[in-house]
Order: C-alpha cells, then structure tokens, then sequence
C-alpha cells in the first residue's frame, strides 16, 4: 500500500525540472528502482507543483529538487539523499555514505550540476508527458 499523507497527498512527492532532460533521466532511473510506488511526481512549472510550494511557502526554483516527504520539504542534496534511501539496490546504502558530508559540500556538487544541466543534456520546449503505465504516479 502507497504511503497517503494526512492532507491525502503521497507521502512523497518529488518535484523536478519539467523542461530538463537530466531531470527527465533521473525521474525515469527513480521510477525504475521503485516498484512498491513510493514515490510521486509534479513538475515544479505544473500546477501542482506551484501549489505545493505555495503551501510550504517556498519559492518555485527550477534550480533545486523538492522531496515532499510526509509533509516536510526537502531540495537539493537532502532530496536526492532521501529519495535515495527509499529506492532497491544498493542505493540507500550509498545515500548513507554520501549523507556523512556536510551539506554544504554536498550541495556545492549539487549547485555545479544544476548549474551546467541544460548544458550538458539540453532542454525540452515541453515538460514530460507520462506514459499511460506510470500516468499515476504523476500528480496533475
């Protein structure tokens, strides 16, 4: 059974770059590593997303991952480490490891990235459009 948080919202939402296309790739790597369903998706361009924020009081930057989980809000690298926990292999493990930095360092990595995305993968004219077997993970 997927996690619903109190407001009935998933547990875990994430919401990513709806235009990046190493954004695209990562939602596609989580996707596949997540089988039970755990984690949800929005794009931070979408509706949704900007609701969300707007809920957390936290300002849309394309710039950073947002992890919504069970109602705290997580961006860069805590994100990506915690949604790393919830994935099979031997991903938790590694976010553990990549945890014992200090978030300064971590998000120093994480900010060059961010910075070079569109860069090194490009950008798409329109955000993704789920396919039907995974349409309801997305949040409209």
């Amino acid at each position: 059974m997927k996690p619903i948080h109190a407001s009935g919202e998933p547990a875990s939402i994430l919401l990513f770059d709806g235009v990046c296309h190493l954004c695209h790739g990562a939602v596609q790597f989580i996707l596949q590593r997540d089988p039970k369903g755990c984690i949800h998706f929005a794009s931070l361009q979408s509706e949704k997303g900007r609701e969300l924020l707007a809920a957390f009081h936290h300002e849309n930057h394309p710039q950073s991952v947002v992890l919504i989980e069970n109602g705290t809000l997580y961006t860069k690298s805590d994100a990506i480490l915690r949604v790393g926990r919830m994935l099979r292999g031997g991903w938790p493990a590694l976010s553990f490891v990549a945890g014992l930095l200090p978030r300064s360092l971590r998000d120093m990595g994480y900010d060059f990235i961010a910075r070079n995305r569109y860069r090194w993968m490009g950008k798409a004219e329109h955000c993704m459009l789920p396919t039907p077997d995974i349409r309801s993970r997305f949040l409209e």
